[in-house]
């Protein structure tokens, strides 16, 4: 993975570089137009020397004659050996432009040396005048050096002035050169620049979206930055608390949810009880009371009375359980006989009661009272209120995932408005109370937060076409 200060590094080392190859390229060159600018200028010195060194010599050789020591001698022998060193070092100078010149130049030279070495020999003979005419044929060979020189130095300049051009065309070059490459360095530095700061402003900016999303509660947008660097790794760790905050977030709903239902299934369950003992007047008393009664009408011959009395009776045993109790189906469906037998006697052929049970579906657990106010309130609304009485169908059906209660009645129906208030446990017009004080909305509420599942229940009526109430009970409940 690639870092930011690896990306700094990167682009610093690019730059020195470009700046070394160019800082390099431009000394070669330059070094080279020196050393050959450098050579000329040799040639240039090494000609005046040999002119300075001729008129040197003639001044020695001048002295010594107007004062003949030895240490004049010395100084003229010196300055006359310098003369034709250089002599010899001017063959470096030799080129197809200026080799007659530059060996009549070394001619003259021994010329000159010749005639004062003469002029020292005739000085030493007391020959004054030979020594005289010796020395001024020298002088006359020294004026002829110097004008050579300056033919010679001529003869270089034009030589070389098409080098001295060249130098001339190629600083206005190197300027351009370093025009140009100010300005490719200059682009190509802001091309890396701008890549550069790119890379690292947009994730910077798509981090601050994203935090900004997180800070407003919204944790479903990923967070994904296509970097291989910090900034990648800055975004994986940003989506992954992400993640964090809000599967914990999700988690804190759910247990709120739960808690919510829990304490309203709690409330559910006391107003259930205390509607229960509201309605209740010493239950077990009374409960002995029937059981007495029972056996007092059966020993009397009054089998129908005692039947009655035994079916209120074992209703009142299965209504002191707990309301939080669970019960198999089949529990519910023995109750609901017993229900359904008194309410047999008192419409006696106005009621028809339908059964369709599959037997095989009976064992599952259910919360207790759930089918009783289903069946009591198709009595209330559809039976009880008509002439003719009804029919009642009771359906329990086996299917694979679930069983399926159907409660129906051929009534009049509810309209929308009563179909509301009975499904917020409002007390409807011409309400009459259930026996157990429980509701359909109660009978539901219990049916959801036993499953834990809102598709439960299903209630289907419509005016004038009777009602129908499906219970779909899952074979498993919520743990």
């Amino acid at each position: 993975m690639k870092t930011i200060r690896n990306k700094m590094m990167m682009l610093s080392l690019i730059i020195w570089i470009i700046m070394a190859f160019i800082w390099i390229s431009m000394s070669i060159f330059n070094q080279r137009t020196v050393e050959k600018y450098n050579g000329i200028l040799q040639r240039y010195l090494l000609m005046n020397q040999a002119s300075e060194l001729s008129r040197q010599a003639l001044t020695t050789l001048n002295g010594y004659r107007m004062s003949p020591t030895e240490e004049n001698l010395r100084r003229y022998v010196e300055d006359d050996n310098r003369l034709l060193r250089t002599k010899l070092d001017m063959n470096k100078l030799r080129n197809p432009n200026n080799d007659m010149l530059l060996v009549n130049f070394q001619h003259m030279v021994d010329s000159q040396s010749e005639a004062m070495n003469l002029a020292v020999r005739f000085q030493r003979d007391n020959d004054d005048d030979a020594g005289a005419e010796q020395f001024d044929e020298a002088s006359n060979i020294s004026a002829y050096i110097s004008e050579t020189t300056l033919s010679l130095i001529g003869g270089e300049q034009k030589t070389y002035d098409a080098f001295y051009r060249q130098i001339i065309a190629r600083s206005n070059e190197i300027k351009k050169m370093g025009f140009w490459a100010l300005a490719f360095v200059s682009l190509l530095l802001l091309l890396f620049s701008y890549r550069f700061v790119s890379g690292v402003t947009r994730p910077i900016l798509k981090l601050t979206q994203s935090a900004r999303e997180l800070s407003r509660g919204n944790f479903q947008n990923p967070i994904v930055v296509d970097n291989n660097d910090d900034m990648a790794f800055l975004a994986k760790t940003l989506d992954s608390m992400r993640l964090n905050i809000g599967n914990l977030f999700d988690e804190i709903q759910s247990k709120a949810q739960l808690e919510y239902d829990l304490h309203k299934h709690k409330l559910m369950l006391k107003e259930s009880e205390l509607k229960s003992l509201q309605s209740q007047i010493n239950p077990h008393f009374l409960f002995n009371t029937l059981n007495m009664l029972s056996k007092e009408a059966y020993l009397s011959g009054a089998d129908k009375t005692s039947e009655l009395i035994s079916s209120v009776a074992g209703m009142l045993r299965y209504n002191l359980r707990r309301m939080d109790s669970r019960v198999s189906l089949k529990d519910e469906i023995d109750v609901l006989e017993e229900y359904l037998t008194i309410q047999q006697a008192r419409f006696g052929d106005r009621v028809r009661i339908v059964r369709e049970i599959d037997e095989t579906a009976l064992e599952i657990e259910v919360p207790i009272l759930i089918l009783q106010p289903l069946v009591e309130n198709a009595f209330i609304y559809a039976i009880e209120p008509s002439e003719d009485g009804g029919t009642l169908t009771l359906r329990v059906i086996n299917e694979t995932d679930a069983v399926v209660v159907q409660v129906r009645d051929n009534g009049p129906g509810m309209e929308p408005e009563k179909l509301g208030s009975l499904l917020s446990d409002l007390d409807p017009p011409g309400y009459k109370g259930h026996s157990t004080g429980i509701g359909i909305r109660n009978v539901m509420d219990r049916l959801r937060l036993f499953y834990g599942t809102e598709d439960i229940i299903a209630i289907d009526s419509a005016t004038g076409g009777g009602t129908c109430i499906t219970l779909t009970l899952p074979r498993r409940t919520k743990l």
